[in-house]
């Protein structure tokens, strides 16, 4: 009880700290990500707090004790999706600026095992569907060029399906991102 009672404390405080430091760093930005995602981003500001970020890209799932209620070990799987995050944006000092947010993944997956059969090699494909959600906490620099750099982390939730399939594990993206500002 008295870690979330903590944990409450220090999300009011750094929100009220972000309400006082009101101002947007920029109106819209436009870049790459780099990190367990790949990604094209975009970025825009509703308001002084608020902030709608957009990204498309791949990301690499490696299924080793991931995933524990289907049979899937070494097998990697691609993802192509698109995450939309909401957050609120504050100032914490000078250009450094600070976000915690929440978001949601939709996409495709795709793997494609080799295995050395009588005759071969063989392939098989297999297709998913991709849905998730996740939260996004992370820090953003506004430099006086305009260029925008951010680092965030997006711990979440990852379901994989198809027909009589489903696959559920913990969805995470570590990311490094750099903005055209305007």
């Amino acid at each position: 009880m008295k870690k979330h009672s903590l944990l409450i404390f220090i999300v009011l405080f750094a929100g009220l700290h972000f309400f006082a430091n009101a101002q947007a760093p920029y109106r819209n930005g436009i870049g790459v990500s780099v990190g367990n995602m790949q990604a094209l981003t975009f970025k825009t500001f509703g308001g002084n707090h608020f902030a709608f970020q957009l990204d498309l890209g791949t990301k690499f799932v490696t299924t080793d004790g991931r995933f524990k209620n289907v049979n899937l070990n070494n097998v990697d799987i691609w993802c192509l999706e698109l995450n939309p995050n909401f957050m609120f944006e504050g100032r914490l000092a000078g250009n450094l600026y600070g976000m915690i947010g929440l978001g949601a993944s939709i996409g495709y997956s795709w793997n494609t095992i080799q295995y050395q059969g009588i005759f071969g090699i063989w392939h098989t494909r297999t297709d998913l569907g991709k849905c998730g959600a996740n939260g996004i906490l992370g820090l953003e620099y506004k430099f006086s060029a305009p260029i925008a750099l951010q680092i965030d982390f997006r711990p979440g939730y990852g379901c994989l399906f198809a027909e009589n399939f489903d696959a559920h594990y913990f969805d995470y993206s570590a990311n490094l991102g750099v903005r055209f500002t305007f």
